[in-house]
C-alpha cells in the first residue's frame, strides 16, 4: 500500500503548528513533512528547534522532508538559493537543517531555488545556486541524506517551470544526491506532460507530492489522474512516499484517504 506523508505547513492549519504532528497521527498517518517552520528567520534558537523535534517524537511520527530556509514565503520569497547576497544565511541554515535530520531520522531536503531579481545578472544566479545546492548536498550526505529540486508554478520570477528545468540545474552539479521533487501540481499548471516525466524519470525522482487541479484541492476534486501516475511511478522506479500538499477547503481533508483505506480493507 502507498505511504503518505502530510505536509504539515499546508494541511491541519486550523492547529498550532507544533500540534500539527499530534494531528497528522490522529488523523491515521505515520509521517510528516514540512515547509522551513519559522519563515520569519533561517536560524533558530535552540529551544525553537528542540520545540520542534519534540513535537515530532511526541507524536510518534516520522519527519520524511523538510525545507531549506526559503524566505519569506508568505510574502512571496519562493527560496534564497540563487540569492548571491544570502550566500552566508542559506548556509547558516543548513548546519540547522542537517540537526534537525539527524535528530528525526530525515534524509529528504527540498532546497527551493528562488525569484529571479530584476536588475540581477542570471548567470550569476544561477552559479550561486549551483554552489548552494553542492554545499547542501555534501552536508546532507553525512546523515545520508538527499536535497530536492522542485519545480513551482504560481510564481513567474521562479526560474524552474518544468522538471527539465530542474533536471538540467541537477545534471549541471558534481554531486549525485540532488534529485528531482515531482509535484504533480506544479507540473501540470506549467504545462508539463506528468505522464511523459514520470515515463523518462520516474527513477530520477527524490520525492512526490500530490493535489489535483484545477483548485489544488485534495485528490479527487479535480481532473487529474493521480492514482494512475502514483501507479506509473512506481512501477518505474520510485519507492518513497506520496507528499499530500493541497488545500484542506471547508470539508474533511483525508475524508478521499479513509474512503480508498476502507476499500481497500473490504476488497
Amino acid at each position: 500500500m502507498t505511504r503518505h506523508t502530510v505536509n504539515a505547513s499546508i494541511l491541519l492549519t486550523d492547529h498550532p503548528l507544533l500540534e500539527r504532528p499530534a494531528a497528522a497521527r490522529e488523523a491515521g498517518f505515520d509521517a510528516v513533512e514540512f515547509w522551513w517552520p519559522w519563515p520569519e528567520t533561517a536560524t533558530p534558537s535552540a529551544a525553537q528547534v528542540e520545540e520542534f523535534v519534540q513535537a515530532v517524537e511526541g507524536a510518534g511520527v516520522q519527519l520524511t522532508g523538510l525545507n531549506f530556509f526559503a524566505g519569506d514565503m508568505p510574502a512571496g520569497e519562493r527560496g534564497v538559493v540563487n540569492d548571491p547576497e544570502r550566500r552566508d544565511e542559506f548556509r547558516a541554515n543548513v548546519a540547522i537543517v542537517v540537526e534537525i535530520g539527524k535528530r528525526l531520522g530525515c534524509k529528504h531536503f527540498n532546497a527551493l531555488y528562488g525569484l529571479h531579481a530584476d536588475g540581477r545578472d542570471a548567470h550569476t544566479e544561477a552559479a550561486t545556486a549551483r554552489d548552494n545546492l553542492t554545499y547542501a548536498a555534501n552536508a546532507v550526505a553525512e546523515i545520508g541524506g538527499t536535497v530536492l529540486l522542485e519545480p513551482v508554478s504560481g510564481a513567474p520570477g521562479y526560474p524552474l517551470k518544468t522538471a527539465a528545468d530542474a533536471l538540467a540545474v541537477i545534471d549541471s552539479l558534481d554531486v549525485g544526491n540532488v534529485r528531482l521533487l515531482a509535484d504533480f501540481y506544479h507540473l501540470v499548471v506549467n504545462g508539463d506532460d506528468v505522464a511523459k516525466v514520470i515515463a523518462n524519470h520516474a527513477e530520477d525522482f527524490g520525492h512526490i507530492q500530490i493535489a489535483d487541479s484545477p483548485g489544488r484541492g485534495a485528490p479527487g476534486t479535480g481532473e487529474l489522474p493521480l492514482q494512475e501516475w502514483i501507479a506509473a511511478a512506481q512501477q518505474g522506479g520510485y519507492d518513497g512516499p506520496i507528499g499530500l500538499e493541497y488545500l484542506a477547503g471547508d470539508s474533511d481533508p483525508f475524508a478521499w484517504h479513509n474512503s480508498a483505506r476502507t476499500d481497500a480493507e473490504t476488497a
